[in-house]
């Protein structure tokens, strides 16, 4: 039994043995073949050696057996053994056309810089043996079958180098074709040289150059755009199509429907024949590039220019038309670009600051599709126009100018080139202003006061009629009125807590600055009367020349508070129109107040008497209850 078992083990042992020496024994591999290649055209064929035993870097040596040379042996490369090629390879291998390049220690590739008609045949990759025993296979073998280049390319018309406005169409064309009896695949691509200063590695500057592909047609027919112009593509604006053309050959048209000052460069068109392995993987076989020229790009800020007329300063009377030019030259006549011109204005004579001071507002725009547009003050839409008076030119009239209009006015030009109809979120390609014109216009004096006041009567209670009366001047010549409003701030809770509210009438030297007061009511100009609170019941009048009345029906206690009026003066002009003058006047703050009702007042007690009775009598029936039940109960134990 022993003896039997013994046997087994070795047994095992051996057949273990040859398992794990077979399983790590040398292995070369080469592609699975046959490959076709192109004359004339680089070809590269990987090695990879493992299992192997001795060094990590192993040698390898080369050998061809042509289809012309009856299966013999011919050495090419070895990487051990510099005499080891074959007379028809050694000037080959002496200038590099043919040549090993290693990968790894244990990877290498077979390079033949342009490979020949008489190198078809079979190529073997041999390692030699650096193993304790010789297991395994030290080469591969995978058939180049050689055949000819029918790869051609050419274009019609080149790129002259003369500059090309910014915004312009290009289109260039490139006629590329393969006649191969062999499947193969063709793509073609559209690229683009630019030449700049750059910074090497080592901090010295230098001139580089950058290949961009541009867009290309693939080798199953699909468009792939370049890094960098794919939201061109998506936008429309660069295209490829593919035509037939003569001879086998297709025609390739890329279109650039605006060109960009980075698009400066030299443009080329590169053709690469395609053929797809055994192994399923797709390898380019042959390639040509063709150059078809240089484009220079002028760019739009070179040449624009924007201009506003009258130039400097002027001053007219109030109710004299307001007439403006903006005129815009040096666009190119062959480019078809949009214009966005906007007149901006800074500054008025209401402001607190200069008169070339302020935020500059926008006061009209005429959009690159002809709709006129206007600012924030949109009666200017009924009272003016602006108008393309003709190629390049445009003009701003107002027909009554008013005080507000004063201040500096310029024509700013939005352009985008080579869009007619830009997009809403498309950026302008460029934006100029003009020069400001200052406006002027003479003015009236004018004063203006407002003083506010609560007339006195009954204490004000909740549910009473508040009546606040606002008196507000006007001093100046000619027709004037005053447009009045009112403020309601909140009660300053120190002015509440120090008890001074004894009589509603009280008047605060001023409003408070710290919250924002709520606009009640207001008179405008022309007697039309705009309520701005739904809280109560609010009612605006005028009761004399002079005097406005605001009243506050059934108020409540939201509607206490400190009312303030303010008095714009509002003048007419020659031709009727009304206009706002710029001066205005606060008045004082009023203060009002709202006390408790009687009813309010007896609210409380009542109800505190009512809760007490309730408290009192349920007591007493608990109580009472209570010395029954216990009574009784012992009324009952007895008996």
């Amino acid at each position: 039994m022993r003896t039997t078992m013994a046997s087994m083990k070795t047994a095992l042992f051996v057949f273990m043995h040859g398992v794990l020496h077979y399983a790590v024994c040398r292995d070369v591999t080469l592609p699975t073949g046959t490959l076709y290649r192109v004359a004339g055209f680089p070809v590269s064929l990987p090695c990879a050696v493992s299992g192997f035993e001795g060094p990590r870097t192993q040698d390898f040596e080369w050998f061809l057996y042509r289809d012309d040379a009856a299966g013999r042996q011919m050495g090419v490369v070895s990487t051990r053994d510099k005499g080891f090629p074959y007379a028809p390879f050694q000037p080959r291998v002496k200038n590099g056309e043919v040549r090993v390049e290693r990968d790894s220690g244990d990877k290498v590739r077979l390079v033949i810089q342009r490979l020949r008609a008489e190198d078809q045949g079979k190529y073997e990759c041999y390692t030699p043996s650096t193993d304790i025993t010789y297991q395994g296979n030290y080469s591969a073998t995978v058939a180049v079958k050689v055949i000819p280049d029918t790869l051609q390319i050419s274009f019609t018309r080149s790129l002259t180098g003369q500059p090309v406005p910014e915004g312009a169409e290009l289109t260039l064309t490139c006629s590329a074709g393969i006649q191969s009896e062999q499947l193969t695949h063709l793509s073609v691509t559209f690229g683009k040289r630019s030449g700049g200063e750059g910074t090497g590695s080592d901090g010295t500057g230098g001139e580089v150059s950058n290949v961009r592909e541009i867009i290309s047609i693939d080798k199953m027919l699909g468009i792939v755009p370049g890094r960098g112009y794919k939201k061109r593509y998506d936008d429309g604006e660069i295209t490829l199509e593919k035509r037939n053309g003569e001879a086998g050959l297709a025609v390739y048209v890329m279109k650039m429907k605006a060109v960009q000052p980075d698009d400066t460069g030299s443009y080329f068109c590169e053709a690469t024949q395609w053929i797809r392995d055994p192994d399923r993987s797709w390898q380019k076989i042959a390639q040509r590039t063709l150059d078809i020229g240089n484009l220079t790009v002028q760019q739009i800020a070179e040449s624009l220019s924007v201009t506003s007329s009258p130039r400097g300063e002027v001053t007219l009377q109030i109710g004299s038309p307001l007439i403006l030019t903006c005129e815009v030259l040096g666009m190119p006549s062959d480019v078809n670009s949009g214009l966005l011109v906007q007149w901006m204005k800074r500054g008025s004579v209401s402001s607190d600051m200069a008169v070339a001071g302020g935020v500059e507002v926008e006061v009209a725009r005429m959009s690159p599709d002809g709709v006129v547009s206007w600012g924030d003050d949109l009666s200017r839409s009924s009272g003016g126009s602006m108008e393309k008076v003709s190629e390049g030119q445009y003009s701003l009239k107002l027909f009554s100018a008013r005080p507000l209009d004063s201040g500096v006015y310029r024509c700013v030009v939005s352009v985008y080139a080579g869009r007619r109809n830009p997009g809403p979120s498309t950026p302008a390609t460029h934006t100029q202003r003009s020069e400001g014109v200052t406006v002027n216009l003479k003015t009236k004096d004018v004063l203006v006061s407002a003083v506010a006041q609560l007339p006195r009567g009954p204490l004000l209670k909740r549910g009473s009629t508040i009546t606040l009366i606002c008196t507000a001047t006007v001093t100046t010549t000619g027709p004037a009125q005053a447009q009045v409003q009112w403020l309601r701030w909140p009660i300053p809770a120190l002015f509440i807590r120090g008890g001074q509210s004894t009589t509603p009438d009280v008047t605060l030297p001023a409003p408070p600055v710290d919250d924002k007061p709520k606009v009640v009511a207001a008179l405008m100009y022309d007697g039309v009367s705009k309520i701005y609170t739904n809280t109560s019941e609010v009612s605006i009048d005028r009761l004399s020349a002079v005097s406005y009345r605001l009243r506050v029906h059934t108020a409540t206690m939201e509607d206490q508070g400190m009312y303030a009026c303010h008095a714009e003066a509002w003048g007419q002009d020659p031709h009727g129109g009304w206009y706002n003058t710029g001066t205005r006047a606060e008045s004082n703050a009023v203060t009002v107040y709202l006390y408790s009702r009687a009813a309010d007042l007896l609210l409380i007690p009542l109800v505190v008497g009512v809760s007490s009775a309730l408290f009192v009598g349920i007591l007493i029936i608990a109580t009472v209850t209570c010395c029954f039940m216990k009574r009784l109960a012992r009324q009952r134990a007895q008996k």
